[in-house]
């Protein structure tokens, strides 16, 4: 695929194509092991963009092979199953609803905020879910800036997910996401993408 006017674009070509033109979701993987260090990069790199009020909601699990995992994969739809089992490592990515907590620290300039928010649960479960939501997009982009192939997958059972791993939490589960060195055929054919005329309007 060909870089979109490349001249107007400051990322160079290299990093346009790994992180947009060229990605693509992987729906098999090799045996290389994804690290400490690098899941540990893809955070610090993926806190960086904005939230609401600087939010920070979103919380992630990650799961390696093993008995973890099988809980897990107990809970995909049947035909995530064996995509979840074979990657080298899986994201549960969740919001916590009690991100208020933090905003002392993290939105100092509103000191009254923590306290409105810890008396409307409503309100703060909406927030949670839009900014770790936003923050899901930053998560997938810094998977691929450390070189690694991101499968994010919403067919599962978000309750049953919940009850395995977060009973008793804060933390409500949004998406999985398969990370990994992508395998033998791991591409589906590209699909087609909308053109601006087809999304864009101008007021």
């Amino acid at each position: 695929m060909t870089d979109v006017h490349p001249a107007l674009i400051h990322l160079d070509p290299q990093a346009q194509q790994l992180l947009f033109t060229e990605a693509r979701t992987p729906n098999t993987f090799t045996d290389e092991p994804v690290t400490d260090e690098q899941l540990r990069a893809i955070h610090d790199l993926a806190k960086y963009p904005p939230t609401g009020a600087n939010t920070q909601p979103l919380r992630i699990l990650f799961v390696r092979p093993g008995n973890a995992r099988n809980r897990l994969v107990a809970h995909m739809n049947e035909g995530n199953r064996t995509k979840t089992a074979s990657a080298p490592m899986v994201a549960v990515l969740a919001a916590d609803t009690d991100f208020h907590e933090h905003l002392p620290q993290l939105f100092p300039i509103r000191p009254r905020m923590r306290d409105d928010l810890a008396a409307d649960p409503a309100a703060r479960e909406r927030m949670a879910r839009f900014n770790a939501t936003l923050q899901i997009g930053y998560f997938l982009l810094a998977v691929r800036a450390a070189g690694l192939a991101a499968g994010p997958m919403a067919g599962f059972d978000t309750a049953g997910v919940d009850r395995e791993f977060f009973t008793d939490s804060t933390w409500k589960t949004l998406l999985v996401v398969n990370i990994g060195h992508p395998g033998e055929n791991a591409w589906f054919p590209r699909l087609p993408r909308l053109d601006y005329t087809d999304v864009v309007r101008h007021a």
